[in-house]
């Protein structure tokens, strides 16, 4: 992970003084890439601790098609909804305000974001996009258009959050799958830990689903940016030094059943990383 560390240094070295949307103000760069060979372990960050549960919990939510933040409750805490009115997920923020001021439901039991990233990738004006780069894949490994698209302009303005990971691509080389993402903005202390290990969680299991071994994760960007209330938390990272990456286990039981994607509310528990070390958490806002 010593790339995502240079990243963290170039944007404070070379980036620029902006304002942002949030009014909060960053420091960013605009056009950046990182790659990360999944062969040599699964990339998640050392330097603080990951929300594992959280990634996990967020990629089945998106896998299930789910646009309910409630939902995402229920797979993040493994129990059932009638249970978590007081407890948050990393969406419930975004749900009580911009899904709020939408009109969408917004309850104890159901928060409703809009169309965002699950509804986009089961079903993009009515194409199952999951199910259809699966297709290319197993069908036709060759292609350079397996493409997973999450930006669909017509319905932008009706999202609680207009996706910040836009679209992936998908590619086969001699039996291996990687992933090249494109995010337009990504908050590079909290957000792009997480976008890394849930991509490359996310290559993990269509590759497995495939019948193929793991390439590697291409993480690009459009606006890289460091919120100026994380400048300390930041040089408090880049203080510290580096573990060995941790190894991904998946359960033999896991199965993506394309038909029927309603996973288990304690199915997070199928996925582990093995000789996690890693440095304790820096909190930090999340800017909404």
């Amino acid at each position: 992970m010593k790339n995502y560390h240079k990243l963290l240094e170039d944007i404070l070295e070379f980036g620029e003084d902006v304002n942002d949307r949030t009014g909060t103000g960053t420091r960013s760069i605009f056009g950046y890439q990182m790659r990360f060979n999944l062969q040599d372990g699964f990339p998640a960050v050392t330097t603080k601790r990951l929300a594992w549960k959280s990634v996990v919990a967020e990629l089945l939510w998106f896998l299930e098609g789910s646009t309910d933040e409630r939902r995402l409750a229920e797979l993040t805490f493994k129990e059932n909804r009638l249970s978590l009115s007081k407890k948050q997920t990393i969406w419930t923020a975004n749900a009580d305000k911009q899904g709020k001021d939408l009109g969408y439901h917004n309850g104890s039991m159901r928060k409703e974001l809009g169309p965002v990233y699950g509804s986009q990738w089961r079903n993009f004006n009515g194409d199952d996009q999951i199910k259809t780069i699966i297709g290319q894949i197993k069908n036709n490994p060759d292609s350079r258009r397996i493409i997973l698209s999450a930006w669909n302009p017509p319905e932008i303005d009706k999202m609680a959050l207009p996706p910040c990971h836009t679209f992936a691509q998908f590619r086969v080389y001699n039996g291996r799958l990687s992933c090249q993402m494109y995010q337009r903005s990504a908050d590079a202390f909290l957000g792009v830990p997480f976008n890394i290990a849930s991509y490359a969680l996310l290559t993990h299991i269509i590759a497995r689903h495939c019948g193929l071994e793991v390439g590697e994760f291409v993480h690009t960007i459009g606006d890289a940016h460091i919120y100026n209330d994380h400048f300390d938390q930041v040089k408090e990272q880049l203080s510290r030094d580096h573990y060995p990456l941790p190894e991904l286990e998946i359960n033999p039981t896991f199965k993506l059943d394309l038909n029927d994607t309603y996973f288990r509310i304690d199915e997070i528990k199928s996925f582990k990383l093995t000789n996690y070390l890693h440095h304790d958490t820096i909190k930090a806002n999340m800017a909404v």
